[in-house]
């Protein structure tokens, strides 16, 4: 990838393979990446200062789960920024997800939106500070926030009052 877009950013986690107690040689398996291209790095200075961060479950032959950030432009459209493929979501995960996109794309005094995952939680308090504020402050998917009102209430009137409030 780098070879051919230069200016993209890759990170890869390949540990070494072991058969019993010794590192076979010359083979490495993929354990997780982080990519960026250039082109959603440069979009990202022209949009919102909002970044949202979520994951999905991988299916099938390929298990894992993939993370993506993802920002609006002025005219509201979603622009995917960076993106990762790892063995679940977990906090190590997730603050090398994070990490990295600090490292290559996100500025100081962005709002991160964020499903209220505990390992997204527990990524931001590893984080040394980088996603606190003054560099960054916290927010939900009002879409969650509702869910849990539902399932604790099970009132689909209220559920809608609170979506709402929350628009």
């Amino acid at each position: 990838m780098t070879a051919k877009m230069p200016r993209c950013h890759v990170q890869i986690k390949m540990p070494p393979v072991y058969r019993e107690s010794e590192e076979i040689l010359g083979v490495r398996v993929l354990h997780r990446i982080f990519w960026s291209f250039y082109q959603c790095i440069v979009a990202f200075k022209h949009c919102k200062p909002l970044v949202e961060v979520d994951g999905t479950h991988l299916y099938e032959k390929y298990k894992g789960t993939h993370l993506v950030a993802v920002v609006q432009d002025g005219n509201q459209n979603i622009v995917p920024i960076v993106f990762a493929i790892v063995e679940a979501e977990t906090a190590d995960t997730w603050e090398f997800f994070l990490t990295n996109l600090q490292r290559y794309v996100v500025i100081d005094g962005v709002g991160i939106i964020f499903d209220r995952h505990n390992s997204i939680d527990a990524a931001i308090a590893y984080s040394n500070r980088a996603w606190s504020l003054p560099r960054a402050w916290h927010m939900f998917y009002i879409r969650h926030i509702g869910s849990n009102f539902l399932m604790r209430f099970k009132a689909p009137y209220l559920h809608k009052l609170v979506v709402n409030t929350g628009i």
